[in-house]
């Protein structure tokens, strides 16, 4: 079973927002069996929208579409979807209602436009929006199926879960399909395709690997696809398994697991606390460590020392240690490191000083040249990076890196 997906909207065409609407449906409905073979943006007219529903109608028989549902004159959804259907408009008293009393909670008023937005097409299910003001709508016609939901995305997710994925299921019934994901860090794509390659070549037909590598990272997303999906799960158990021990060492984590929240379980596993003294990823890694549920149990604080003079004020850093080697080496670093623990009394402290660029570098210090020291009061592990020009991406780079490099230290030294 296949679908295609429309997203109707000048502001995705313009660049104005980007379309994670359509990442998130497509891997809901890959989790049904149904794969979505292509994803569409196109404008708010009337001659798009028809146009995306004809071009959909001749390869699948599903088609998703987010957008052009509000109270304003641009949404024109559910006027072309009632032209191009040739049904009447009729008002849904019902949606008018729940739209009433929801305003009426927020002690509003609705307006002329809000009960325009409850006419509907005659021919569409209505599915409820209990997450918001637009209703979805359903058209069924000769076993091809149209979906249209609004744009807003936690209303789209709203929809999908509570009315638009059931009524598929109970539609177009498939074979079930299992995904596992295995994340790795610390390797790229092609070196992990070395190191697995003959696991790879031998995985039965109805399993498939893909790579999603990313900064720093890339997941290993295994698919089944089969008749009994118990037995799905146990081969894909088997298969990680295999992976996994060819690869012990890169293995963080499965799903939709963090570097931050599995070093955060290892800090709480070993009752351990940490902190950051951070340079050039401005805290980051701090603000990582810190969006976790629950942080404060392992998280004591940072400090952030962009300057020479706040190195030696707040972290004790030696001002010849940072005339004779500069801000940005290996004896820097330890000596940040040295500070942060004394100063927080954190047991596992991160210290990191380096030129993200685009400008500052040297001949000697190039940028992209980052030093990180993690480490307690009797150890301390450095590395030095070599990364590029672009600074956003050191940045993030370095902070995925240094929260691994916690990670290590703990599993080394339990």
């Amino acid at each position: 079973m296949t679908a295609h997906i429309l997203t109707i909207g000048d502001e995705i065409l313009i660049g104005q927002i980007i379309d994670s609407n359509s990442a998130w449906m497509a891997e809901q409905l890959n989790l049904q069996g149904i794969r979505v073979t292509k994803i569409v943006s196109i404008s708010d007219t009337a001659e798009a929208i028809r146009e995306g529903l004809d071009d959909a109608f001749k390869k699948t028989d599903l088609v998703l579409m987010t957008g052009g549902l509000g109270p304003t004159k641009d949404d024109i959804t559910k006027k072309t979807l009632a032209e191009y259907y040739g049904v009447e408009m009729s008002f849904h008293e019902e949606s008018f209602e729940r739209l009433s009393g929801m305003f009426a909670r927020w002690g509003r008023e609705t307006t002329p436009a809000h009960r325009e937005q409850c006419f509907m097409p005659d021919n569409a299910k209505i599915l409820t929006n209990k997450a918001g003001t637009a209703p979805g709508m359903w058209f069924a016609n000769e076993r091809k199926v149209a979906v249209s939901m609004p744009g807003v995305p936690y209303e789209m997710k709203y929809l999908m879960e509570h009315e638009v994925l059931p009524l598929i299921a109970e539609t177009f019934p498939g074979k079930p399909i299992s995904h596992r994901t295995i994340l790795t860090i610390g390797e790229g794509e092609s070196r992990i395709a070395r190191r697995i390659q003959d696991i790879e070549e031998n995985l039965p037909d109805h399993i498939k690997l893909a790579y999603l590598p990313n900064l720093g990272q890339v997941r290993l997303r295994l698919s089944a696809t089969g008749d009994n999906l118990i037995e799905l799960e146990k081969e894909l158990e088997a298969q990680i398994a295999l992976i996994e021990a060819r690869i012990p060492e890169f293995v963080f984590g499965y799903e939709k697991d963090t570097i931050e929240k599995v070093m955060g379980e290892l800090l709480l596993e070993n009752k351990k606390t940490v902190g950051t003294a951070e340079s050039c990823t401005g805290g980051l890694v701090a603000h990582r460590i810190t969006s976790i549920p629950g942080s404060s149990a392992y998280y004591e604080g940072s400090v952030v020392a962009y300057s020479y003079a706040l190195k030696e004020k707040l972290l004790n850093v030696d001002p010849a240690v940072l005339e004779n080697h500069g801000a940005v080496s290996e004896e820097t670093v330890k000596a940040m490191l040295k500070g942060l623990l004394e100063n927080l009394g954190v047991d596992i402290g991160i210290a990191i000083s380096g030129i993200a660029g685009p400008g500052g570098g040297t001949p000697e210090k190039p940028v992209g040249t980052i030093w990180i020291a993690v480490g307690d009061k009797n150890k301390a592990n450095t590395l030095k990076l070599q990364l590029g020009k672009s600074r956003s991406n050191n940045i993030k780079y370095t902070a995925t890196k240094a929260l691994d490099m916690v990670r290590r230290f703990l599993l080394e030294n339990a």
